[in-house]
Formats: structure tokens, C-alpha cells, sequence
């Protein structure tokens, strides 16, 4: 049997060529992507314990990108005029497709603590409106995690205490 054996500057032009295709894989990834947008579309009530109140925040995320952006988890914090008011990380997997959008579903704890707080803010200022600024991450895509923040106002009817 004769053995063949493959050039060292074949085998170097090899390593070299295969050393730039992964390369090249790599700054694929790298190619700027445009932020999701991640609106509150919906707050539901869920059974609570003690003096907790549970809630289920529905959050529409656009993907402007031409990739699906794929998850595995979320987390979220909900301020409201400022002050902390709600937090919650869900375990939902999914995908937002290309250039498409989903509804994820998160349950988020609230303490009476801030439900007071935010009921005397609104005796008190007078306004049926709350700000709000609702941060986040989904977790597990394929570029590490997608922070996201969004921003927003919500009218109260009068005469009804926040939330």
C-alpha cells in the first residue's frame, strides 16, 4: 500500500481557506440588526398571595429585522410615574419571525407597597394619566439576548384608581 500524503503548503492553504469561511461566518452574525420594539398591549389580573397582586402583561414585539429572532425566556420591569412597580421573567419559547411580530405573555408580581404608592399619586396629582416605562430582555438568541425598552402613557377613566 503507498500512503499519499498532502503537501504542507496544501495543507496550509487548507487551514487558511477554512480559517476565512469561519471568519466570514462570523461577521454574518455581526451585521447590524435594527432594535425590537416591544409595545404593552394588555394587563390582565392573576391570582396573587398574600398582599401581592399578580398580573399578566401581554407585549407585542416587532422584529424589523430580516432574520427571525428566536427566544428562549424573558424578563421585564415595569415603571409607572417613575417609580418601580412591577417585575416578572417568564420561561416562554418562541420565535418573532422576519419582519413580523408576536404577543408574549409575562407574569409579573406587584407589591401593595407600590399599588398604594401609586393610588396616592394619583389622588394627589389629580391626572388620570400614567407614564410608564416597561425594560426587558429576551434571553437565548442566538446573539446572546435583545435588551428592549418602550415608553408610554395610559389614560385612566376618571374616577378609577391606577391598575
Amino acid at each position: 500500500m503507498t500512503e499519499t500524503r498532502t503537501p504542507p503548503s496544501r495543507r496550509a492553504a487548507l487551514s487558511a481557506l477554512a480559517g476565512g469561511l469561519i471568519a466570514l461566518a462570523g461577521c454574518a452574525s455581526l451585521v447590524p440588526r435594527e432594535p425590537v420594539r416591544v409595545n404593552l398591549v394588555g394587563v390582565e389580573p392573576l391570582p396573587g398571595e398574600g398582599l401581592e397582586v399578580r398580573l399578566a402583561l401581554k407585549l407585542r414585539v416587532i422584529n424589523p429585522n430580516e432574520a427571525a429572532l428566536d427566544f428562549d425566556g424573558i424578563s421585564v420591569a415595569l415603571d409607572v410615574r417613575g417609580k418601580p412597580f412591577a417585575n416578572g421573567v417568564s420561561s416562554e419559547r418562541g420565535s418573532v419571525p422576519r419582519f413580523g411580530e408576536a404577543v408574549i405573555t409575562v407574569p409579573v408580581s406587584v407589591s401593595a407597597l407600590s399599588l398604594v404608592r401609586q393610588a396616592m399619586g394619583v389622588a394627589s396629582g389629580g391626572s388620570n394619566r400614567l407614564d410608564y416605562v416597561l425594560k426587558g430582555r429576551l434571553a437565548g438568541t442566538a446573539i446572546g439576548g435583545v435588551s428592549f425598552e418602550s415608553r408610554g402613557e395610559v389614560d385612566l377613566p376618571k374616577g378609577v384608581a391606577p391598575l
